[in-house]
C-alpha cells in the first residue's frame, strides 16, 4: 500500500509536468526512478503486460488527478500572480537540475557532450525566441491543432526535459487548453487523448532505440532544451515593484526547495522502479 500511494504521489508531480510551463513529466519520471521502465512498458507493452499495468495503475490515476487539480489554478495564478509563479517554476527547473545531470552523465561524460549541451542550448534559445514572435496566439482551436497539443505533451514523457507546455503557451494553446480540462470539454480533451496516444505508440520504440545506441548524447542534449525553456520562461523583462521582487524571490526558493524536495523523494521512500 505505501509503494501503491508513493506512485500515486509521483503521479500527481508527473502529471503536473504536463499543464505546468517549463516542467517536464518525462524529466519528473527520471527523476522518480520511472523513466526506464516507463519507456520499455511504451516500446513493449506486452512483454510484462500484467505487472506494467499493475505497477503504472497508481501513476496513472495520480497524473490525471494532477492535471485536472492543477487545471482549475493554473490559468488564475498565472493571470493574477504570473511573475511570482513562473519565478517558482524557474525554481522547480533548477531545484532538479543536479539529478538531471547525474542522469545524463550515467553512462559516462566526455568533452564532446558538455559542448553539444552548449550548442543544443543555444539553437533551443534561437528557435523559441522565434516561436514565441511568430507563432504565440496564431494558431486556430480545431481538432487538428488539439491533436498537436496532445502529441507535444506526449513527446514530454518520451524526452525527459522537454517541457511541452512552454511551446504550448508560444502557440495559444495553453489557457484554452487548461479551460477546456477544468471544464471537461471532450471537444478538447478527445483530440489532446488522441493525440498524445498516437504519439507514444509511434515513437516509444524508436525514442527507446536511441537512448540505448546514445544515451549520453541524447540526455545532454536535452540539457541543452532544458537551459533554453528555463531562460524562456525567466520573466526577466517583467516591471518589479518591491512586492514582486519579495514574492518572486519567496517563489524562486520555494521552487528550487520543491524541486530538489521531489528528487530525494525516491531516494528517501520508495526503491526506484
Amino acid at each position: 500500500m505505501q509503494a501503491w500511494l508513493f506512485r500515486f504521489l509521483k503521479g500527481i508531480f508527473i502529471g503536473s509536468g504536463f499543464i505546468l510551463p517549463g516542467v517536464s513529466g518525462g524529466a519528473l519520471a527520471a527523476v522518480f526512478g520511472l523513466y526506464t521502465r516507463m519507456i520499455a512498458f511504451l516500446a513493449h507493452p506486452f512483454k510484462n503486460l500484467k505487472q506494467d499495468v499493475l505497477f503504472f495503475l497508481p501513476v496513472g490515476f495520480g497524473a490525471m488527478a494532477g492535471v485536472f487539480g492543477l487545471s482549475f489554478v493554473v490559468a488564475f495564478v498565472l493571470g493574477a500572480y504570473e511573475t511570482p509563479i513562473l519565478w517558482l517554476f524557474v525554481g522547480c527547473i533548477v531545484g532538479t537540475a543536479k539529478p538531471l545531470w547525474q542522469q545524463a552523465g550515467l553512462s559516462g561524460r566526455m568533452k564532446k557532450h558538455i559542448w553539444v549541451m552548449g550548442v543544443v542550448a543555444l539553437i533551443a534559445l534561437f528557435l523559441l525566441k522565434q516561436g514565441a514572435q511568430h507563432f504565440s496566439g496564431s494558431v486556430p482551436q480545431n481538432f487538428g491543432t488539439w491533436m498537436i497539443a496532445g502529441a507535444l505533451i506526449a513527446l514530454g514523457i518520451l524526452v525527459p526535459g522537454l517541457s511541452p507546455s512552454n511551446f504550448l503557451v508560444y502557440l495559444g494553446l495553453y489557457e484554452p487548453m487548461a479551460v477546456g480540462i477544468r471544464e471537461v470539454d471532450f471537444g478538447v480533451m478527445v483530440p489532446v487523448a488522441l493525440g498524445g496516444l498516437l504519439c507514444l505508440a509511434s515513437l516509444a520504440k524508436l525514442i527507446n532505440w536511441a537512448f540505448s545506441k546514445w544515451y549520453a548524447m541524447l540526455f545532454h542534449m536535452i540539457l541543452g532544451v532544458v537551459i533554453a525553456s528555463t531562460i524562456m520562461i525567466a520573466p526577466l523583462t517583467a516591471t518589479y515593484s518591491l512586492s514582486v521582487i519579495i514574492w518572486s524571490l519567496a517563489g524562486l526558493a520555494f521552487g528550487i526547495w520543491l524541486g530538489a524536495w521531489m528528487s530525494n523523494l525516491e531516494a528517501k521512500h520508495v526503491p526506484a522502479g
